[in-house]
């Protein structure tokens, strides 16, 4: 077998092998999720008597449903914002003579060494005297400014890839920088932004700590923050948890499924040049 070949069989072997231990935890839970309530099991092992209703329990005992609709406005708030403010501060940093653009841009890049949770103290006081503590207005502006660093450095890495000939071209023609963004670089940057605003939505559908800190409300919570007050109720109900969990990452498979091409075009724009 020649070297290419085997290389290339490898890859492919190394491919499934990755693609088998990340569907393992998945097919526990789901066969986790169709045990009899109440009961305790070990390892993975098809019931013989599938419990299907035990989704339909989980559902009403968490009350998914009005949590449903309270993560569709918190993601409704957070990644339309973001993302045109991602936008545009990554195109006055990469194509605009910004004064000190690079040091603006070390400052976005200091954000993304800041975990989340050193932030919840502050984002506790700060979000009381503002009066919007336990309203979803309080994980809405936090995370709008939680996602700026990674927003803009996604989005300024984009624009610096695109050749500075179109913009100069642009420019020739008479447009100024609002129109040779809206003609010019935002069709360009159609995969970037949409890779951005699938990430947006993840991070905001699984946020966890935020929801549980600042909001008191359980239905005012994302649905993910949901399972932890469904977790401290019916922690020793492994299977129901298990059904709930699998209900909660339901509409997060879904969305990357559908746009998972757009998501690996992204990724390799700016890959292959010539």
């Amino acid at each position: 077998m020649s070297a290419p070949a085997r290389s290339h069989l490898t890859g492919r072997a190394m491919l499934v092998l990755f693609m088998v231990l990340t569907l393992i935890p998945f097919v526990t839970l789901f066969s986790t999720a169709l045990q009899p309530p109440g009961t305790i099991p070990t390892g993975v092992s098809w019931p013989s008597d599938p419990h299907w209703g035990n989704f339909v329990d989980a559902w009403r005992i968490a009350n998914l449903g009005p949590l449903l609709r309270s993560s569709l406005l918190i993601v409704l708030g957070v990644v339309p914002a973001s993302l045109f403010l991602a936008v545009l501060a990554g195109y006055g940093l990469a194509t605009l003579r910004v004064p000190f653009s690079n040091a603006i841009f070390v400052f976005f890049v200091l954000g993304l060494t800041i975990p989340f949770e050193s932030l919840i103290t502050p984002l506790y006081y700060q979000m009381q005297s503002l009066g919007l503590l336990n309203s979803r207005w309080a994980l809405i502006l936090p995370l709008i400014a939680l996602y700026m660093p990674f927003g803009v450095f996604w989005m300024r890495a984009h624009f610096l890839s695109v050749p500075a000939e179109l913009t100069e071209a642009a420019t020739i023609d008479g447009a100024g920088p609002w129109r040779a963004l809206r003609h010019v670089h935002l069709p360009l940057a159609m995969p970037a932004m949409s890779s951005l605003a699938i990430l947006l939505f993840l991070w905001t559908w699984n946020q966890f700590v935020l929801a549980l800190v600042l909001v008191d409300d359980p239905l005012k919570r994302t649905m993910a923050g949901a399972l932890g007050a469904f977790q401290g109720q019916y922690g020793t109900d492994i299977v129901l948890l298990s059904a709930g969990a699998l209900l909660i990452m339901a509409p997060t498979v879904i969305v990357f499924v559908i746009f998972q091409r757009q998501f690996s075009r992204a990724l390799l724009q700016g890959a292959v040049k010539g």
